[in-house]
């Protein structure tokens, strides 16, 4: 039998554990000019760190939110990284797929801390699914068709399963219903191509987004390279990754809300907490993490599933750093106006399926 276990945090805690994050995280603008040097990128790539010194951020970073209530919104999740483990928290959630299965993960730039071809294996092929991405904007080894098809084969997700970049024929737009930064999503073309969606993602954090979760990966991970600058610019230019902080943050969510919408609730999430960094998987030379891996956590909500995932990074002891990134980066408004605009909530019950 399962034991439910509420998961919730005083708000003394988390107005601590926040101030601790803020003393020692530098400015957006400091950490923008240290990201830059301390990170070379590839002599074809313009890094997303040097794209952050374009930015404009936040001057205060956002606090964390108070605790939530208990809910009957349950968020499923095991201590146990490895493929069984996985199979397991999935299995947790009830789902019942078909048609024409999607697993969208980031395959990672060489070097990164994506997650392995042999961590997913075992759910992947449990569901018949076609592993999906899309190209990026910002150059790099993932930033064409043929060149991103090579990074695949070189991780070994060619081997567990047929690849698919959904821009590679092009893009189509998705509507923002009631958007206040955004009217239209651009995605891969091959979106409509499938019928039910796995958003798996690595859990981490990152050096625009503050965190990059399932949000993030639903977002800017189905954009298409066009799409992928709209979001970040709010709305304004379909090339570069320059634009306001909030606009893009707010970007994020009513992107994802266009993809939930699309599909009619076909669609699920699992976020995998290893290789906590304080950096994403499109940098080729990422921070060494600092923390302990936590889990995997899964579940039909993706506000929910993120808001978890913060939670248990702000009530680990050793999560400063990248409580410092999310803060700094105004990182909780993504999961404030995802909340607002419908996507799902930030109140859970943490399910451990390990009891």
């Amino acid at each position: 039998m399962k034991k439910l276990i509420i998961f919730s945090l005083t708000v003394i805690i988390l107005i601590g554990i926040c101030a601790g994050c803020l003393q020692n995280e530098p400015s957006p603008q400091e950490a923008s000019s240290q990201e830059a040097s301390s990170q070379e990128a590839s002599s074809q790539e313009a890094s997303p760190q040097e794209a952050l010194s374009q930015e404009t951020l936040p001057q205060e970073a956002l606090p964390l939110a108070a605790t939530y209530a208990p809910s009957d919104n349950p968020v499923y999740f095991t201590a146990d990284i490895s493929p069984q483990g996985l199979l397991a928290v999935y299995e947790a959630l009830g789902a019942d797929p078909s048609g024409n299965i999607a697993v969208k993960i980031s395959t990672g730039q060489p070097g990164s801390n994506y997650l392995r071809a042999e961590l997913i294996k075992d759910l992947v092929q449990s569901l018949n699914g076609t592993i999906v991405e899309c190209n990026t904007t910002y150059g790099g080894s993932r930033a064409s068709t043929a060149m991103h098809m090579q990074v695949a084969k070189d991780h070994g997700f060619t081997d567990i399963a047929a690849v698919d970049i959904m821009d590679s024929e092009g893009e189509i737009s998705l509507p923002v219903k009631d958007g206040e930064i955004l009217q239209e999503n651009l995605v891969g073309s091959h979106f409509t191509d499938y019928d039910y969606f796995v958003i798996l993602s690595h859990f981490k954090g990152h050096p625009m987004a503050g965190f990059g979760g399932a949000i993030k990966n639903m977002s800017i991970g189905i954009a298409s390279s066009a799409g992928k600058s709209w979001i970040h610019s709010g709305g304004k230019t379909k090339s570069g990754v320059g634009g306001d902080q909030n606009n893009f943050l707010k970007s994020m969510a009513e992107a994802s809300k266009s993809v939930v919408d699309s599909l009619n609730g076909h669609i699920l999430y699992i976020n995998v907490m290893n290789r906590l960094s304080v950096d994403c998987d499109c940098i080729a030379n990422p921070a060494e993490p600092d923390m302990h891996d936590i889990g995997i956590l899964a579940s039909f909500d993706p506000v929910a599933l993120d808001q978890a995932c913060v939670d248990l990074i702000a009530s680990a002891s050793d999560g400063a750093s990248v409580m410092n990134r999310i803060n700094a980066r105004n990182g909780l408004l993504t999961l404030e106006h995802a909340a607002a605009i419908g996507l799902g909530s930030r109140e859970y019950t943490l399910v451990n399926i390990d009891d």
